[in-house]
C-alpha cells in the first residue's frame, strides 16, 4: 500500500475517533500487513490521549467544518429514544419562523437539508446504521483549539423549593423580566444586594437559599416545588443582556481560595462552609436570568421543544444550527483512574442555547430534572469530537477554503 494512501487513511481515523492503537471490530483499519508507518506520520495517527480527553498531536483544521467519511466508524444504533428526540428536531424546525439558510465557514447549511438529514436517520431507528455513509456526509467541527477538540459540559433541569410568600428562611425571589424599563438593565449585584427591581411586582417565588435561585439562573430554567408538593415549570424569560461569567474562573485566580472540586455540588459546599464569601462570588457574574411560569410539564430549550437526557445538547447557534443532528465521540471518564479513558460514539440534536456556550468549541449535554441529574452534569468537563451530519453529495454545499 502506498504510504501516503495510509497517511490519508490513518488521518482519517483520527478524525473519526480511534484513540488507540489496537484494532477492534468496526474500528477504523489503518494499513495492513507489511505496512509500516514512518515516526511522524505513526503520530497523526495515533495521537496521545490526555487526562481531560483531549487528543494532542493533532493537525491545524483549514476550516470551522471539515469534510470526513463515515464509512470509517461503527455507528450507534438508532433506539427509540433517540427518533423521539429527531421527531422533536422536525417539529423545532417547523415552528422556526424563519426558514433561512446559513453560512458557517465554507459549509453552506440549509433548511431543507437539516430535514433530510432527520428524516434519513428516523429510516434507520432500531437498527445498525451500517449504510448511513451512503446517505450522509459527516462535517468535523473544529472545536476550541481548531484541531478538533470540543468541550463537553453538562446542565439540567434544577428543582428548588420555593414559597409563593417572603416568610421564614423564603427570602430570594425568582423575577420576572420588567417589560418597561428605560436604559440598562441592573446587574446582579444591584438586584440582589441594593433592591433595584423591588416593589415593582416582579417577584415569581421565594426561594430560601440564594445560590439555588444562581444555577437556576445557571440553567435557564426550573422547576419550582412550593410546600404542598405543587410543582411549576419556570420557564427562561431573558436577561439582563451582561455577559456571562465564569465564577469557577474567579475561584481559581484567587490564591487565598483553595478548592479543587469546582463542579456544582463543590461550590455549594464551599458557600455554604464560608457564606461570608457567598456575594462576593456570585456577584463575579452580573448576568442575570429571569423566568415566566409555563403550563408545559417538560423542560424546553430555546427550540421550543421538550429536552431529552442523553441526547439534546445547547450549542452556539452561529455555529451549529438548532435542528442539526451530530454525531459526537462522547468522553468516558473513569473516576479510579481520575482520567478519560476513551470515547463513545452519540447521536445528539442541537435543541437549546446557552449564555455560557460561546463559540464551535464547547457544548452542553442535558442530563434531566433534578438531584441525580445534577451530579451526572456537575461531573461533565472533559473533551471530545463533534461532527454535524448532513445528506450527500457533499460538492452541494461545501466550498473549499482555497477558492
Amino acid at each position: 500500500m502506498n504510504k501516503h494512501k495510509i497517511l490519508v487513511i490513518s488521518y482519517l481515523s483520527l478524525l473519526l475517533g480511534c484513540d488507540q492503537p489496537s484494532q477492534k471490530a468496526g474500528a477504523p483499519v489503518v494499513g495492513g500487513a507489511g505496512d509500516t508507518l514512518r515516526v511522524e506520520e505513526e503520530a497523526i495517527a495515533f495521537p496521545r490521549l490526555r487526562r481531560d480527553g483531549r487528543l494532542a498531536g493533532l493537525p491545524k483544521m483549514a476550516d470551522v467544518y471539515q469534510p470526513v467519511a463515515l464509512d470509517t466508524i461503527d455507528l450507534p444504533v438508532i433506539d427509540g429514544k433517540l427518533v423521539k428526540a429527531l421527531e422533536n428536531n422536525l417539529e423545532l424546525l417547523a415552528l422556526q419562523q424563519r426558514k433561512r439558510n446559513q453560512q458557517v465557514g465554507g459549509l453552506r447549511i440549509t433548511y431543507e437539508e437539516l430535514q433530510e438529514t432527520i428524516r434519513t436517520l428516523i429510516a434507520w431507528q432500531h437498527t445498525k446504521p451500517f449504510g448511513l455513509h451512503e446517505h450522509l456526509e459527516a462535517y468535523q467541527i473544529w472545536g476550541a483549539d481548531q484541531r478538533g477538540n470540543v468541550r463537553f459540559t453538562g446542565y439540567f433541569t434544577p428543582v428548588v423549593k420555593v414559597s409563593k410568600q417572603p416568610k421564614g428562611p423564603y427570602q430570594y425571589p425568582l423575577f420576572d423580566r420588567p417589560l418597561e424599563w428605560e436604559g440598562r438593565l441592573p446587574t446582579r449585584e444591584e438586584i440582589e444586594a441594593e433592591g433595584a427591581l423591588d416593589s415593582l411586582g416582579l417577584e415569581l417565588a421565594y426561594a430560601s437559599n440564594k445560590v439555588d435561585v444562581y444555577y437556576m439562573q445557571v440553567q435557564g430554567s426550573g422547576f419550582v416545588e412550593y410546600p404542598d408538593g405543587q410543582l411549576e415549570l419556570f420557564g427562561y424569560n431573558g436577561t439582563n443582556r451582561y455577559p456571562y461569567q465564569s465564577i469557577e474562573k474567579y475561584i481559581t485566580g484567587r490564591d487565598d481560595i483553595s478548592l479543587s472540586n469546582l463542579s456544582i455540588s463543590g461550590i455549594r459546599q464551599f458557600l455554604k462552609h464560608n457564606p461570608a464569601l457567598r456575594d462576593t462570588i456570585l456577584f463575579q457574574n452580573p448576568s442575570y436570568t429571569f423566568f415566566a411560569r409555563k403550563r408545559s410539564s417538560s423542560p424546553k430549550g430555546a427550540g421550543s421543544v421538550p429536552l431529552l437526557s442523553g441526547y439534546s445538547i445547547a450549542v452556539d447557534r452561529k455555529y451549529i444550527p438548532l435542528g442539526s443532528c451530530l454525531l459526537a465521540a462522547f468522553p468516558v471518564y473513569d473516576h479510579r483512574k481520575h482520567r478519560v479513558i476513551r470515547h463513545e460514539y452519540r447521536f445528539l440534536v442541537a435543541q437549546d442555547v446557552g449564555g455560557a456556550i460561546k463559540g464551535p468549541g464547547h457544548i452542553d449535554f442535558y442530563t434531566g430534572v433534578g438531584t441525580q441529574a445534577a451530579r451526572v452534569a456537575g461531573r461533565i468537563n472533559y473533551y471530545g469530537r463533534l461532527w454535524l451530519l448532513m445528506p450527500k453529495p457533499p460538492q452541494a454545499h461545501f466550498i473549499s477554503v482555497e477558492e
